[in-house]
């Protein structure tokens, strides 16, 4: 696994993390509520250049991306949003981060993070209400890349526009955390 430290080392760019994130990328994990225990899941902490709020952009070349609190899943987790032209079209992009349960996520009862359960809640609120023409996402199972890049060369990149596929994936998630929610609650 790449180290971010590693990762900032070598390409020179600048680290940007969500303000609840920062503590644990610069203790290497440490605190983390979840892997924070576990010696494999530690790196090489590294320092944030740059901290990110909720609706903070970031300018890359000619993009600008905002991004998002949309936590959970780590409690700086960060969705980005962003405007892509093709064609003479523009396009929402919506780069999910990730609002998944982990197996052994505690909603209930969790000391570490106590407001977890209400964090998803607003997470999945943030997801619906984002606009997607082209979904992205930290994962590339999250949205289909395989199946999206294999059809690319045949199709051009009209693959990617995918607003229900985003609808889609949003619910399933929120599906699953609230299953997952309730048979913790028992």
């Amino acid at each position: 696994m790449k180290r971010q430290s590693d990762i900032k080392e070598r390409s020179g760019a600048k680290y940007m993390v969500m303000e609840p994130d920062v503590p644990v990328t610069e203790n290497g994990g440490k605190s983390d509520f979840f892997y924070g225990d576990s010696p494999e899941a530690q790196y090489r902490p590294a320092k944030v250049d740059r901290v990110l709020h909720d609706g903070d952009q970031v300018k890359l070349g000619g993009a600008v991306l905002t991004a998002h609190l949309t936590p959970g899943h780590t409690r700086g987790c960060t969705t980005w949003t962003m405007k892509v032209s093709e064609g003479g079209k523009t396009y929402d992009s919506v780069i999910v981060g990730s609002p998944n349960v982990n197996a052994g996520f505690r909603l209930v009862n969790n000391a570490k993070y106590p407001r977890i359960a209400e964090v998803y809640v607003r997470t999945f609120e943030v997801l619906r209400s984002l606009h997607c023409d082209i979904f992205l996402g930290a994962h590339g199972d999250y949205y289909g890349l395989e199946r999206k890049f294999g059809r690319h060369e045949a199709e051009g990149p009209s693959v990617f526009i995918d607003p229900d596929g985003y609808r889609d994936y949003v619910a399933e998630r929120e599906k699953a955390f609230r299953q997952e929610f309730a048979r913790q609650k028992k």
